[in-house]
């Protein structure tokens, strides 16, 4: 199994350029469940989740024609993938794909909407958290689904096609918003979605099924309102930058000094993170094209952060800001309102010296003076790659294990950090 070398204590100077969001990247692939038309996804990053996503989505029907680079055009580019269901041959998604990514239950709205039946497997546990799907399932039954659990299977069925409803969500999902807005584009009638997540992927994806010829109105607020129309077509769409990509790239640059001009990110997908960080005594700049983030010789001040869904602070940047605050001269207080179960990464950060001290859903970070490189494991995507900010101030060699994680959601992590002077080299197991 790989490993992830780190020798810390180098400042990161350079230039990173930001991949296509994975939490994006997902539901766009979804989305050509809809339609018997050609999707084509520009900025579709390489990473695990999306190559299991293809092998998931080709087990439906969904055929795919990736394009080759162009000349000039940088390694670091995504992909272009165009993928087309002409026919949906199996209904089912069985539970050796869907255990292996959470998303992949997530194709049971386009299934039942499109043809009238899905047989979905439970995702069964996760490791921050139980993440359940019934909010999923409720807002199915609103439009009409008839659902039912069999042998660890959700058994969807609208023989008559789906109708528009009222669904309004008793808290907050991105999961669910997605899955009801996708399943609703091809309902009878209006649906309103009340309490919808208001996440910047969320409104790519509706963008993109606008572009599809949805009827699609106020994405991005917490009331959205889909006009069900007969049938989907194909469309071009980019995939967004990855705005938890970018505040892990600002954070590790924070961390351990210097200047980085991360290429292609947009400010306003992550305004409250780019906010503690500016509160953390970080220097943030909005240019064209991107964004530069530099501390040069100031001191990391200690913050207060609570995680809110959008457009708060967010729970995928939790682990990296912990991991950025064991170094601040002061004590930080970083409480977890999302997921109950997302502090993993506590253990690991403490064997390179870091002083945390959890409370229920509070972490209690008192900055230390330095890190000392260790051997460590990683838990979770985004714990592992807090990680790797601790690795790369430590003092001498943190080796990562387990760093199948870090390939689920962070392309070319290695060769990035490598471009800006970092001495991280992969280890192959």
């Amino acid at each position: 199994m790989d490993k992830i070398r780190i020798i810390g204590g180098t400042r990161l100077e350079g230039t990173i350029p930001i991949s296509g969001a994975k939490n994006a990247a997902l539901p766009l692939m979804i989305a050509s469940l809809l339609t018997d038309g050609t999707l084509t996804l520009d900025n579709l990053p390489h990473l695990a989740d999306v190559a299991m996503l293809q092998r998931i989505l080709g087990h439906h029907g969904v055929d795919y024609m990736i394009s080759g680079r162009r000349a000039g055009q940088d390694e670091m580019c995504g992909q272009t993938v165009s993928m087309t269901a002409r026919a949906i041959v199996d209904t089912t998604a069985p539970y050796e794909f869907v255990s292996q990514m959470r998303a992949g239950f997530w194709v049971i709205g386009p299934l039942v909407a499109r043809m009238g039946e899905a047989r979905v497997s439970l995702p069964g546990g996760c490791a921050i958290g139980t993440r359940p799907v019934d909010l999923f399932l409720m807002g199915l039954e609103k439009l009409g689904a008839e659902i039912e659990i069999d042998g660890g299977y959700v058994i969807a069925r609208a023989p008559r096609g789906l109708a528009g409803a009222r669904v309004t969500f008793p808290k907050v999902s991105v999961g669910a918003t997605h899955t009801v807005m996708m399943a609703a584009t091809l309902a009878k009638g209006e649906t309103i979605i009340e309490n919808a997540a208001r996440e910047p992927e969320v409104v790519d994806l509706a963008e993109c099924l606008v572009k599809m010829g949805a009827r699609i109105e106020g994405a991005g607020t917490s009331t959205i309102v889909v006009t069900g129309v007969p049938h989907l077509g194909g469309a071009h769409h980019r995939v967004l930058p990855d705005r938890i990509e970018t505040g892990t790239y600002a954070m590790a640059v924070a961390a351990t000094g210097g200047t980085v001009f991360l290429e292609n990110a947009r400010a306003e997908l992550l305004s409250a993170a780019l906010d503690v960080l500016r509160g953390a005594g970080v220097t943030v700049e909005e240019l064209d094209g991107g964004i530069r983030v530099s501390r040069n010789g100031t001191p990391l001040l200690p913050v207060e952060v609570e995680t809110q869904p959008f457009p708060g602070f967010p729970t995928d940047l939790q682990a990296q800001l912990m991991a950025l605050v064991t170094m601040a001269k002061g004590t930080s207080h970083i409480t977890e309102t999302i997921f109950e179960n997302r502090f993993m990464h506590v253990q690991e950060l403490a064997r390179l010296g870091a002083r945390i001290f959890l409370d229920g859903q509070t972490a209690t970070v008192e900055g230390v003076e330095k890190l000392k490189g260790a051997p460590v494991m990683a838990t979770d995507l985004r714990a592992s790659v807090s990680l790797v900010i601790a690795g790369l101030v430590a003092e001498g060699e943190t080796t990562i294990s387990r760093v199948y994680h870090l390939d689920r959601g962070f392309e070319r992590l290695e060769e990035k950090l490598c471009r800006c002077g970092a001495d991280v080299s992969r280890i192959k197991g």
